[in-house]
């Protein structure tokens, strides 16, 4: 049981020995050098102790073969600036025609799919009593300027007993004054003309309340008129009925639904623009689509771009609008949308090339003239099926599309070609 430590010390110590007696030998060894020429320089550390410690250490270079690589030649090429992006047409106008009162639907249903004029007829309400109320109102504005004439001359006669009065009052002053009247006629003329007074603003007070139930039963009149005029529902544009129209018999309350218009001619392809590409689109610009579905290709131009930025996902809603004469195109259809927008140079490589740099940054690595490695930071123009359109690259560049992963700037490379399909 004693012999196991005294062999791991004699192993100790033995390995202490070669580490610190035959350091330089024991490097070149673990850095490929071979056994014998190890052995030599161990067998030189020991047969020359002084030169060692009198010269300096000799350092062993290790050369690191280039990593393996495959490269591209890729070359760029003058694209068309389009912004692509997908999007679904829409309805240039859709509205829900909804009652204003409530009554019993006395029209026949228009099915969904026919075509309404504008300002035609889609629902039609029972009046009721409507017309009733109308005719009462009416007759209270007709009694109400009837009586106009007598109370205005009921004004003017209280102004002539006034005019009167007061040639009373004048002519008992004068005559009090030369001794003709005595104080009392002037009293009574006084007391006349302030009775003359009050009639006149009795008279006016009362023409004020004919003119208020005048416009009292005017407000009537417009109220039981634009009653009646909510029983007619009429299309506010012309259009397609979405829905079936309000079936006869149905009783709608104030809110309820009477039909559904859209209106596809012309109509609008929407979509959303990434915040990298919006700055590249202008409204007016022109846009193509093409359709789902065998629907065709259609052109237009855009007329809105939004300026506020979809909360969720950081893009801008574009609207494009399109002729539609003949409604072939549907409200809800998927479309592939072109904007045209400037040109540009790019490279078309495949996605599996960009790569990231320590910092984050979008790039390729690419091979240098001396067969080094180096990163290039990119921009993504366009993202197609044959590969990325990148932008940032000089027009000739040697890309690595395989193994940029493992090489850093400055690191020798040994790239193989391979040629670039489309």
């Amino acid at each position: 049981m004693r012999l196991l430590p005294v062999l791991t010390a004699i192993l100790v110590a033995a390995t202490l020995y070669v580490v610190i007696m035959h350091r330089d030998a024991l490097t070149a060894f673990a850095n490929g050098a071979s056994a014998a020429e190890a052995v030599e320089m161990a067998k030189a550390e020991n047969d020359a102790p002084a030169e060692r410690a009198a010269a300096p250490a000799r350092t062993i270079k290790v050369e690191h073969k280039p990593v393996g690589v495959i490269a591209v030649h890729s070359e760029a090429r003058e694209i068309d600036g389009a912004v692509l992006l997908r999007g679904a047409t829409e309805a240039a106008r859709q509205v829900e025609l909804r009652a204003e009162t409530s009554g019993r639907v006395i029209s026949e249903p228009i099915r969904r799919g026919a075509n309404v004029e504008e300002d035609q007829i889609v629902c039609e309400l029972d009046p009721g009593t409507r017309d009733a109320s109308l005719a009462e109102a009416q007759a209270r504005l007709a009694e109400a300027r009837a009586s106009v004439p007598s109370s205005e001359a009921r004004v003017e006669e209280a102004k002539a007993q006034l005019e009167e009065a007061r040639i009373n009052e004048n002519a008992a002053v004068k005559l009090s004054a030369d001794g003709y009247a005595s104080d009392t006629r002037v009293a009574s003329a006084r007391a006349g003309v302030r009775s003359a007074e009050a009639a006149v603003a009795t008279a006016e007070s009362g023409l004020a309340t004919v003119n208020a139930a005048i416009q009292s039963a005017e407000a009537a009149v417009a109220a039981a008129t634009r009653e009646i005029d909510r029983l007619t529902i009429k299309a506010p544009f012309g259009g397609l009925l979405e829905t079936d129209t309000a079936e006869l018999g149905t009783l709608l309350q104030p809110g309820g639904l009477c039909a559904t218009i859209i209106q596809l001619d012309p109509i609008k392809i929407v979509g959303y623009i990434p915040e990298t590409e919006v700055a590249r689109v202008e409204r007016g610009a022109r846009a193509g689509a093409r359709l789902a579905a065998g629907g065709g290709e259609v052109i237009g131009q855009v007329t809105f771009l939004s300026r506020s930025a979809d909360p969720q996902t950081r893009t801008f809603r574009v609207e494009i609008e399109v002729p539609n004469p003949d409604l072939r195109i549907r409200d809800g259809q998927t479309a592939e949308i072109g904007i045209e927008a400037a040109g540009a140079k790019a490279h078309l490589l495949p996605q599996s090339a960009l790569t990231l740099n320590d910092e984050g940054t979008l790039g390729v690595s690419i091979v240098t003239a001396d067969n080094m490695a180096d990163f290039v930071p990119v921009q993504m123009m366009r993202d197609t099926v044959q590969g990325v359109w990148l932008t940032g690259l000089p027009d000739k560049a040697d890309v690595i599309i395989i193994g940029q992963e493992y090489v850093v700037p400055g690191v020798a490379v040994a790239p193989t070609y391979r040629e670039q399909t489309e």
